[in-house]
């Protein structure tokens, strides 16, 4: 056999090798009941756990102490106290909605502000007729009082005397906190003079 028959056989034989390998390889489609086999091996893979606490607990009803009480007005401001110590400047006690709240079996009538988000209370006394509202200096939406006893401080239960400015949004929203402020008093100088 000369050299060019020797190089067609091998050609011929090569490219029926690769037909036949490329036959061999091709996948052929797997069968349907193969892939519901895997669907239920995947469900059985997923833990199926059911977690129950150990320690069962009571609800607790939270108390406000002013179930007992209406809200007669409510508008969101900031209030500060005046803080002596160490040096004279005025601290911001909290920014939330100051509320005046009229007790239903007496009827009288108490200023309350509770922060926004922790809901702790930063302003609480009566709204006693002998409390003076007055403006705060170079400020048309503020107003000054001093508070003979506060009631916020969890720390003193039995009141702390305060001297208090609150700061609204806008100066209509102050003037309506004073004229609710001081309709509320005249209330609840009424109810002081019917029980002496």
């Amino acid at each position: 056999m000369s050299e060019v028959e020797k190089k067609e056989e091998t050609t011929t034989t090569t490219v029926e090798k690769t037909e036949e390998k490329k036959e061999e390889t091709t996948p052929a489609p797997a069968p349907a009941p193969a892939t519901e086999e895997k669907k239920e091996y995947a469900a059985d893979d997923e833990p199926n756990v059911d977690y129950e606490p150990t320690l069962k607990r009571d609800i607790v009803e939270v108390k406000t102490n002013e179930e007992n009480e209406e809200v007669l007005f409510e508008i969101r401001a900031k209030l500060y106290r005046f803080d002596t110590d160490p040096s004279p400047q005025w601290k911001e006690r909290g920014t939330g909605n100051v509320r005046f709240l009229k007790d239903k079996d007496t009827n009288r009538i108490r200023v309350v502000m509770r922060r926004d988000k922790t809901l702790k209370v930063c302003l609480n006394h009566h709204v006693s007729p002998a409390l003076s509202l007055g403006e705060m200096a170079g400020s048309d939406k503020s107003w000054v009082w001093k508070c003979p006893k506060d009631f916020s401080d969890e720390d003193r239960p039995e009141g702390v005397e305060e001297l208090f400015a609150i700061r609204f949004a806008s100066p209509e929203n102050a003037g309506l906190f004073k004229t609710e402020f001081q309709r509320c008093q005249a209330e609840n100088e009424k109810i002081e003079k019917k029980t002496e």
